[in-house]
């Protein structure tokens, strides 16, 4: 264990040195922040650009340093110390990989077009139907040459779903990258509800005697250490599609290799829950016109209502705390 904490250190060192030449090197690219919605003439501005004016010009696709330091430096964690390169660690890197360029896509598209009215990116139907098909890929992966094929329920009852593992875990892998990528909308808001889950996964996977995950996490954690430095009120970057498809992704990646894929809704429950309440406003809007909330997700709503950022922000991470025990409860019981 001593390692594993060594290796977190390191990474929280690395990124903390990367950090201010990436910062400075997104202003050089003009890789900032852009209005949510363009205000066509005529129109208020949209209540999201009036609580969020001050963030536009922010660099954004913070997410690709954490990436690119946990890559880094899982390949030579694994290269020269007694871990050595298998499945468990090809198949995080893989996540990595392909939910990540679709997050940095789909920012560069944010970054380059502008349409003339409305919100911007990869369509959320096209973005959906890409995360579930990289969700089987990964599914099938797990299934093939880790034999996963069961999920855990306490008390020792396992549910063995055989090849429908497959589909399973695509459904589990994109819902978590969506809602986590739902729930990056404040600064440090997403970010510190990562390092708190990771750490109850941390637990679990040191439990479970699954050393592959526990290194992985730690060079995640050590790495959203300082990104969270650069990350919270008020942030010098912030995460982007980029890191949020790709983190959200590797979350629900190391639920299932930890066996415990179970807990992972109330472990990350602040991410469902944001996720459920932008799934309420449009199911609401389309079938009664109404809003359920001022505005969606739902640490907007509490902004609407008056809070400061900065309260929505810790509260959520102390809610975040609580579910990460109750979590970890349920699933040693």
């Amino acid at each position: 264990m001593d390692k594993i904490f060594l290796v977190l250190l390191l990474s929280t060192l690395i990124t903390g040195i990367l950090a201010v030449p990436f910062i400075n090197l997104l202003y050089k690219l003009k890789f900032q922040r852009q209005r949510e919605y363009i205000k066509t003439k005529g129109e208020p501005v949209a209540l999201i650009d009036q609580l969020h004016e001050s963030k536009v010009g922010t660099p954004a696709a913070g997410g690709l340093l954490v990436l690119f330091t946990a890559a880094v430096l899982g390949v030579v964690v694994y290269q020269f110390t007694s871990f050595k390169l298998n499945w468990t660690i090809s198949i995080l890197a893989i996540t990595f990989v392909l939910y990540g360029l679709l997050g940095f896509y789909d920012d560069l598209r944010k970054f380059l077009e502008r349409p003339s009215s409305g919100a911007w990116g990869i369509r959320a139907r096209t973005k959906l139907i890409i995360q579930l098909v990289f969700g089987l890929l990964i599914g099938y992966l797990l299934y093939q040459y880790m034999g996963l094929e069961s999920v855990r329920f306490p008390f020792g009852y396992e549910l063995n779903l055989g090849v429908w593992y497959v589909p399973f875990s695509a459904l589990v892998i994109a819902t978590m990258s969506n809602a986590f990528n739902i729930t990056d909308g404040l600064d440090g808001l997403a970010g510190g509800l990562l390092i708190i889950a990771l750490s109850a996964f941390m637990y679990l996977a040191v439990t479970f005697a699954t050393a592959d995950v526990v290194v992985f996490i730690s060079i995640l954690i050590g790495s959203l250490i300082s990104f969270l430095y650069f990350n919270i009120y008020p942030a010098r970057f912030i995460m982007g599609d980029t890191g949020a498809l790709a983190l959200g992704a590797a979350l629900a990646v190391i639920g299932l290799m930890s066996h415990n894929v179970f807990v992972l809704p109330i472990i990350g429950g602040i991410f469902i829950i944001e996720m459920l309440s932008s799934m309420m406003q449009m199911i609401s809007m389309k079938i009664r016109n109404k809003k359920v909330f001022l505005i969606a997700p739902l640490h907007h709503h509490f902004e609407a209502l008056g809070w400061t950022e900065t309260k929505v922000t810790m509260r959520f991470w102390l809610f975040g705390v609580l579910f990460a025990f109750f979590g970890l409860w349920v699933a040693l019981l």
